[in-house]
This record gives structure tokens, sequence and C-alpha cells, in this order.
């Protein structure tokens, strides 16, 4: 696939020890009775991670920079002044997450740095590692907001003004914990971008698999349906005559579910918020706002479930004397990796004697946006279990050096192919 690659002196060696370390140390930052963590985006903890990850950046020898939206890149010199590869995530986290979900990545970057400086090696690129802003949406949204505004998706200005699920308004958090840099956006512009992840999802640990070489990324389509009917006595009012939304939400649920065995495997979907009103014991719901998130690798399947739920919703409505409108709250279309970085990933597993199998990732991720502007691709180890986003997230950490040391031979066997 590329040329022969020079025989180095010392090979860089990851340690596992030293990584799996600060992944504890970073995880026990706020963390909570229950054992999750709760780096919420621009947090104070979020803040004490943010300080702790420069430290270490420094410590590895990186020369640190801080743009306008908080991104946080390391840069490792190479042999040439050329673009980096780059190697990121994130380090917040949801209010009851695992201590792998996005700092894994962040921090095997980081390995991947000390790997070749304790064997006395340049590489033959500049290596970044990057931490990018509110990655999770938790507090502010859009998702991925700092590999957005990095990669020109979203306006500074438009993230600087949103509000806060608490009613606090981004740019002024930004500035209370220190973060708002002053590097130019979009620098250094990387020549590749790699991220390497837990699963988040039971295919590898079910197939007993140790590595995914990630090919593509799901779209994701979220929408906020409001069904309107008539508040009503339950008692009097008879089961024909009634304009029930709940009722109207309870078939779209359903529907949903059918609707991903028609169009197969690779389509899911969630209602994952309702709200009734009045919530009542003894009254019909005269209103019923409920979210349905829609995903799917194939932009085009997508987009029909995106009118066969509009198409449903019309047909239930008139069936239930109801009336809905529908929001759309987010919109992504799917991602397909670079081939050759996906080839490079398949190669360097093998080489290093670790099974790997070809996925599709289900959960929107930096490396989509980072995907618009650079060759992009992912790896991901088993998470146990399949749980993520859970305190209860585990990865064995066998698993954690082979994704670790498969990232370090992807980076030395790139320069070649980029």
């Amino acid at each position: 696939m590329s040329p022969a690659q020079p025989i180095l002196s010392t090979m860089p060696r990851v340690e596992i020890g030293r990584l799996v370390a600060q992944i504890e140390e970073l995880a026990a930052i706020n963390r909570q009775a229950d054992g999750s963590c709760a780096r919420i985006a621009l947090s104070n903890a979020d803040r004490q991670g943010r300080e702790l990850l420069v430290r270490w950046m420094k410590d590895a020898g990186l020369s640190v920079s801080i743009d306008p939206i908080g991104n946080v890149i390391g840069v490792s010199a190479g042999k040439a002044a050329v673009p980096p590869l780059m190697i990121g995530s994130h380090i917040d986290t949801v209010a009851t997450g695992g201590r792998y979900d996005g700092a894994y990545g962040v921090l095997a970057g980081l390995e991947v740095v000390r790997a070749f400086r304790d064997a006395g090696v340049i590489p033959d690129r500049p290596i970044a590692v990057a931490a990018f802003t509110n990655e999770e949406g938790v507090r502010y949204q859009p998702d991925m907001m700092g590999s957005m505004v990095f990669a020109g998706s979203l306006s500074l200005e438009e993230a600087y003004a949103t509000r806060g699920t608490d009613g606090s308004i981004l740019k002024d958090e930004l500035e209370r914990i220190g973060f708002v840099g002053a590097a130019p956006l979009g620098e250094p512009r990387p020549a590749a971008y790699l991220e390497l992840h837990i699963e988040q999802g039971p295919i590898l640990d079910r197939t007993g698999g140790t590595l995914g070489a990630v090919a593509d990324l799901q779209g994701i389509s979220w929408q906020r349906v409001t069904v309107r009917g008539q508040s009503n006595h339950a008692g009097t009012t008879p089961m024909e005559m009634r304009r029930d939304a709940a009722l109207t939400a309870a078939r779209v649920i359903v529907f949903v579910e059918a609707l991903c065995g028609q169009l197969g495997r690779g389509q899911v979907a969630t209602v994952g918020q309702i709200t009734l009103t009045p919530n009542l014991v003894n009254v019909v719901p005269g209103s019923a706002c409920f979210t349905v998130d829609l995903r799917n690798a194939d932009e085009a399947t997508l987009a029909r479930s995106e009118a066969a739920l509009v198409d449903f919703l019309e047909q239930a409505c008139r069936a239930d004397g109801t009336e809905f409108e529908i929001q759309s709250l987010v919109r992504t279309s799917p991602v397909r990796f670079d081939q050759r970085i996906v080839e490079a990933i398949e190669q360097a597993a093998g080489e290093l004697g670790h099974d790997i199998i070809r996925m599709t990732s289900g959960a929107g991720h930096d490396a989509q946006m980072m995907a618009t502007i650079c060759p992009s691709a992912m790896i991901f180890v088993p998470s146990i279990d399949g749980l993520s986003h859970n305190p209860a997230e585990l990865t064995d950490p066998k698993h954690l050096e082979a994704g670790c040391e498969t990232l370090l031979r992807v980076v030395m066997q790139l320069s070649a192919i980029i």
C-alpha cells in the first residue's frame, strides 16, 4: 500500500500503565458518589481537567495553544516543517459519564507523543494532540461545537451566543474559566486527523473483537414533534370522542420501531424524550411533545425515514383528530472516512497481531467535523457490555493498549501516504 518504512533504531512503544494512570487521574476530577465523571463543558470541573491536560502536554514537550472557542492543541515538532498529523477527541463528559469517552482518545494521542520522545525518535511529521470544546453538547448545543468551529462549519459568533440549559451564555463561561485563547481558528491545519475512541456500543464486545476500523459514521436527524389534541375528563369522555395527544405519540413510537425493520439493519430510531400536558392521572392529554432521533449511514435512506415520519404523523393525526408541528433540532449528513487511512489502520493492526473489523459509528464524533477539512478516520476499542455515558463504562486495559499501539503504528505509517 505504501513505500517501505525506514527501520527505526529504537521502536517507539506505548506504556499502558502511564496512559491508564492519567485516565484515572482525569476521571477523579469531580467524580460523583456513584463513580461517574461530571466534567460538563465549561464547568469548574472542565476547567480543572483542561488545566491538568495543559500541564501534561507541556511536560511532554508539546507547544500548547488555545483558540477562541477554547480548543486545546499541543504540537510536537517533526523532522519537516509540514502540516501535522492530528490526534484528537474531547475531555468534557455528560452529567453521569464514564472515564474513557473522549478522554481516552486525547490521552492516547499524548501517549503517542511520549512514545516517540522516550525512544529518542523524531516523527517525520509534527504531531498535534487536540481536545475539542463541548463535544457532548450537554450544556450548550450543538454538540461537537469546538470541532465545528475549528472546521468552519459553525461561526464563532454563533457559538459564543449560545445559551446553555442553565441560562448561561457560552462566551461568558469560556471567559470565566480562562479558556478564550488567541490562537488562530483552524490552525494548525492538519494533514490528516485520527481519533481513537471506545466503541460505546456492544458489537466488538459481543463478537470478541479487539479493534474496529471505522469506515463511516451515521447521519443524524433529531426532530421535536408537538401533537395537540384536547384535554378532557378521563372518566366522562367516551373513547371514540377523544382527541388524545398521547395516543398519537404512542402510535409514532410504535411506527418508528417498525420503520427500522422496513428500512433494514442500518436504520435506527429512538423516541428519547416525551412530555404530556397536563400530565395528570385523570385527564386525557391535550398535548404531547416528544423527540425522534433517526440515524443511518446512507443519506438517501435517512431522508426516506424523515419523509416517512412526516407521512405517518399526518395519517395518525387525521385518525385521532389531533394536529402536529415538527421542528428540526439537529441534522448531520453521513460521513465516509478516508479509505487510505482506514486501510492504514487495518494494516497496522494486522502487523501488531490484532484482529480488526470495519465498522460504522452510530454516535457523533469530532472526526466527522474534521473530515470536512482533511482526510480522517477512527479506531474503536470494545466497551464491555456496550456501556457508555454510564459510570459502569469499562474497557479492558489490554484493549486500551491495543488501540493505542495501533494508533502509534498508524502515525508512523501515514507520512508515506498523506
